[in-house]
């Protein structure tokens, strides 16, 4: 059990700039903590700093640079990595002629891995090990943290461009795909998952979920079941029914951020609905989020999986049933049995799809089509009127169409999870295709950019969208990289932009902007991972989700 006073606590080269724009698609309007202009001179001597020569050598080495990665989640961080192996592979010398600044906006790096992937996931997180070499181990690689980009206040892009040779946007997605129902913006208690997950992974931005998810859960724990409806069924659909059906008990040895734990509820929320406008066979998740839902009631958490039979026979259409056969089906497969099994185990008890156990449902061809005020609170969401579809069309290729026929779910909380969205930072626009949420590129190249500016890149979901998972990012990394080697080789130009880092770091002294630098951040890493902040031995950190904690935790608030 979490003690009630714990809960109480949380009522010099050619500069290429890697700029992180912090978290990996959850850049909000949040605010940026400034110093004195005197105390960010001690930045410079907290970072590892090298002077590089502004001419290629006779060696045929490759031309020195500077380049600038906006973002320090898994794709700059692998942006980092490839250009830097990229470099040295030209080089005859020990040092490969570039050095590299991440911005982020947060004072931490990581982006997705630290504030997206799910709490009880530890094993995907351990890639953090390998992106902190990147800072431990060269003197290259420069960590900005809490350097917002975009903003007057801080830096703008074009201020970024003119100042290093290489700029890379590696900064996600900020926002969400609506589904453009009436309700959706006005009613409170629709959320979108992407903040539900950022709030309960402690992103300091999104503390304000927290009170809105409170409100439509409530904190009396009387015998009123609350009702959740997540409508997507990709896998971050799934963390979030997954988290919500274990709860705080099922938590609290997590990275889990504690300020969630009361609002989610020690023995979690009883009845969680996940509906998807197509059948089974197109579902967006995979195998292992799939199978740890179906565990949930053998691990302990009290939760039953309900998987309706008949659902599952509806979207085995003849073309559902080609694409079970088709090359690279086999994933697709596996999942059909394990449903098929669920359902199978669902049947077997009475009556399934009552609401008075803790139960977790997935559901299949049902659209979402009106969200419904709480006869209690006409401001409140209070359920969700879905239509039964049917699937039509070639493999592959199949639509879900509506049948007329309607079923409503009460929904205390509802989450949509329909896909994230990219959104440019000013002076960008023109470059950006609003309808995709990407940058226009090829591969991994801005060709519009203006070329007196310098090189702009993309990568990773603001390249290519929100899909895949993080290693998909390698590959994606790799061809931005191989394009920007193509186009500073063919570069007739001897000119460097070797004092890009200092010039950085005097304009940001100009704005009184506290940065925070690797060491830094070790601090605030220490803090989290110490066996005193932490809510029990297993837990691997407690996450400080105030920036005015964690620049204090820095040590940069008092400099």
């Amino acid at each position: 059990m979490i003690s009630a006073s714990f809960f109480g606590r949380y009522a010099a080269v050619r500069s290429v700039a890697i700029i992180t724009a912090r978290t990996s698609g959850f850049i909000t309007s949040g605010r940026q903590i400034v110093c004195p202009p005197k105390r960010i001179q001690s930045f410079h001597s907290r970072c590892h700093s090298t002077t590089a020569s502004t001419t290629s050598n006779a060696n045929g080495d490759a031309k020195p640079c500077s380049v600038a990665i906006v973002g320090t989640g898994p794709s700059g961080c692998y942006t980092a990595k490839y250009l830097l192996n990229a470099f040295d592979k030209k080089s005859t010398t020990n040092s490969s002629g570039i050095h590299i600044d991440m911005l982020e906006r947060l004072p931490t790096p990581y982006g997705l891995v630290r504030y997206g992937v799910a709490p009880d996931h530890p094993e995907v997180k351990n890639v953090e090990n390998d992106f902190a070499q990147l800072f431990v181990d060269s003197n290259r690689i420069q960590f900005w943290g809490n350097v917002a980009v975009g903003s007057d206040a801080v830096v703008s892009l074009e201020e970024l461009r003119e100042l290093y040779d290489v700029v890379v946007l590696a900064y996600g997605c900020a926002s969400d795909r609506k589904l453009g129902l009436p309700g959706e913006t006005s009613l409170l208690g629709i959320v979108s998952a992407r903040e539900f997950v950022a709030w309960y992974n402690g992103h300091p931005y999104f503390d304000h979920i927290g009170y809105e998810v409170a409100n439509a859960l409530g904190n009396d724990n009387n015998d009123n079941p609350k009702h959740v409806v997540i409508i997507g069924q990709g896998n971050v659909a799934l963390d979030c029914a997954r988290v919500l059906a274990k709860g705080a008990q099922g938590l609290k040895d997590t990275d889990i951020a504690s300020r969630s734990l009361p609002i989610i509820g020690e023995d979690g929320v009883a009845n969680v609905t996940v509906v998807g406008r197509r059948g089974h066979i197109q579902g967006a998740f995979t195998i292992k989020e799939l199978r740890e839902l179906t565990k949930l009631q053998a691990e302990g958490h009290g939760a039953k999986f309900v998987v309706l039979e008949e659902e599952l026979d509806l979207g085995e259409t003849p073309a559902s049933k080609q694409e079970l056969e088709q090359k690279g089906s086999r994933p697709k497969v596996r999942i059909n049995k394990l449903l098929r099994d669920a359902a199978a185990a669902s049947s077997n008890h009475d009556d399934t799809t009552t609401m008075d156990t803790k139960q977790v449902q997935l559901r299949f061809l049902l659209s979402p089509k009106e969200f419904q005020p709480s006869d209690a609170d006409p401001s409140a969401v209070g359920a969700v009127v879905c239509e039964r579809t049917q699937l039509e069309g070639e493999p592959g290729k199949q639509r879900a169409v509506g049948t007329g026929q309607l079923e409503t779910f009460p929904a205390n909380l509802v989450l949509v999870s329909i896909g994230y969205k990219g959104t440019p930072l000013p002076g960008l626009e023109q470059w950006f295709d609003a309808q995709r949420g990407v940058v226009q590129n090829r591969g991994g190249k801005v060709d519009e950019a203006t070329a007196a500016l310098g090189g702009l890149y993309v990568s990773g979901w603001l390249k290519r969208g929100p899909s895949g998972i993080i290693g998909t990012n390698i590959m994606d990394a790799k061809d931005t990289v191989v394009n920007i080697m193509k186009d500073l080789d063919a570069s007739n130009s001897d000119d460097s932009k070797s004092d890009a880092r200092e010039k950085l770091l005097e304009l940001l002294q100009q704005r009184g902007v506290h940065v925070v630098s690797w060491s830094d951040f070790q601090k605030i890493d220490a803090k989290e991972t110490s066996a005193s902040y932490k809510r029990t031995d297993q837990q691997p950190r407690e996450k400080i989700v105030e920036l005015d904690e964690m620049l204090e935790a820095a040590g940069v608030a008092s400099r």
